[in-house]
């Protein structure tokens, strides 16, 4: 379950590195935090903030789960797997990877916005289409 829950933190890390080249204008010639006037409309700023603590956060849950066995049974057993412990682990990493794929998508959608009239491929262009009938 660990490999598990690391297998799938690396996707929330390419994710977050991601926004990041979308918010910073050094890196993507687009606006800072994809906004036009900044200030106190701080655009994706905190969003990126919000996948980079996500991110923090699933590398402490994918400390492997095994190296925290006792024994139990009075001291009759002297291992416990902690799967329990470890899919529990697994399945919050899911949901945070969830979360920063989310604000990515967010981000990829509002940097397109930027680019128009120039179109992405026609399947994107149908993604860009459905999240901006859900958000503005």
């Amino acid at each position: 379950m660990d490999y598990l829950a690391i297998g799938v933190h690396e996707l929330a890390c390419i994710s977050e590195r991601r926004i990041e080249r979308l918010c910073n204008p050094s890196l993507s010639e687009l606006p800072a935090f994809l906004v036009n006037e900044g200030g106190l409309n701080s655009g994706f700023m905190i969003a990126h903030c919000t996948a980079a603590a996500l991110v923090s956060e699933n590398k402490g849950l994918c400390h492997p789960a095994s190296v925290d066995s006792l024994s139990t049974s009075a001291a009759t057993e002297d291992h416990v797997s902690m799967g329990g412990w470890a899919a529990r682990k697994a399945l919050r990493v899911v949901e945070h990877v969830e979360q920063v794929l989310a604000i990515e998508l967010l981000a990829a959608c509002q940097a397109l916005e930027f680019r128009l009239p120039l179109k992405t491929t026609p399947p994107l262009e149908e993604v860009r289409k459905l999240v901006r009938s859900v958000v503005r």
